[in-house]
């Protein structure tokens, strides 16, 4: 019976993008770009897109390639849910300042 109630739903939209904020706890923002021909001219457009994500464990960091899959609203921005992450990104150390350095305008 649940089988027949998730069939009759249809397929979740799933879509992978990076993921661009991860300051909110529980929550990232993923930026997914999808190119489209333009109907009149024929070029090739890129559209890009910010999708509000639930990540349970804050495991998304910048710059990660992530799936997301569409969900139930969970709040007021955030209709989509963190499947996996397909890539994670290198991470960067910040340079210590040097002490006694001055800096000049």
């Amino acid at each position: 019976m649940a089988d027949q109630a998730q069939e009759q739903k249809g397929a979740r939209k799933e879509r992978v993008g990076e993921v661009i904020a991860d300051k909110m706890d529980k929550t990232i923002v993923v930026r997914v770009e999808r190119r489209v021909v333009h109907p009149r001219y024929g070029k090739v457009i890129t559209l890009a897109k910010k999708f509000y994500v639930h990540d349970e464990n804050n495991e998304g960091g910048v710059g990660d390639k992530v799936a997301i899959e569409e969900t139930r609203p969970l709040s007021k921005l955030k209709r989509w849910r963190l499947v996996k992450i397909l890539h994670k990104a290198e991470k960067i150390e910040k340079i210590a300042d040097v002490p006694g350095a001055t800096a000049t305008a």
